[in-house]
């Protein structure tokens, strides 16, 4: 219990640390969320308010702080049980609410996608979110991205449910993809309206 508490929190702790911040401060000299149009503090405003190199550069931190938990808590302990679920989303939930900014953070889509890489070699929770991204993305087109996002979410969600056995994985997706939800639907951009064009 106490190794479950420990993973929780530095999960959670882990997802706080705002990279797009921190980088967009050391490289380009300012807040690169100040002017956007959502103020997401992500790696989307990264590279569009801080170039490239600042754009790499969160993007590999906000994947790493949610695969390095989950990778070490496969690791390092023998814990397989419910737990897991929990201990996924937790870097998510730091990230769209982090401790260290006022709980005011991002939407936590690229630190999702490094948490479901840290349960290597079992990526394929990652792939599937990806596969409904391009999907949405380039065959059954939706727009704007805060729809699109909703629905790659959501999708990747039930395919997660209905294919993946291990249950601690199904129900962490389920709270990656809540979370994640949850946050877009607190967002201004859900008053544009939704485009679905199948190409």
């Amino acid at each position: 219990m106490t190794e479950i508490c420990f993973y929780l929190l530095a999960g959670y702790l882990s997802g706080s640390v705002l990279y797009a911040q921190i980088w967009g401060r050391i490289l380009r000299r300012k807040d690169i969320t100040a002017g956007t149009r959502d103020g997401n503090p992500g790696t989307a405003n990264a590279f569009m308010e801080g170039g490239f190199l600042c754009g790499m550069l969160t993007l590999i931190c906000d994947l790493a702080k949610g695969f390095v938990p989950i990778w070490l808590f496969l690791r390092q302990t023998d814990y397989t049980g419910f737990a897991l679920a929990f201990i996924l989303v937790a870097p998510v939930l730091g990230h769209i609410y982090p401790l260290f900014h006022h709980f005011q953070g991002g939407k936590g889509i690229a630190t999702s996608f490094g948490c479901l890489l840290g349960l290597y070699p079992s990526i394929a929770c990652a792939l599937v979110l990806a596969a409904c991204f391009i999907g949405f993305s380039t065959i059954l087109v939706i727009s704007p991205h805060y729809y699109r996002t909703l629905a790659a979410y959501l999708a990747a969600a039930i395919i997660t449910f209905l294919t993946v056995k291990t249950s601690a994985i199904r129900w962490g997706m389920l709270l990656i993809a809540g979370a994640v939800s949850f946050k877009l639907l607190s967002c201004d951009e859900k008053n544009e309206r939704c485009k679905v064009k199948l190409l």
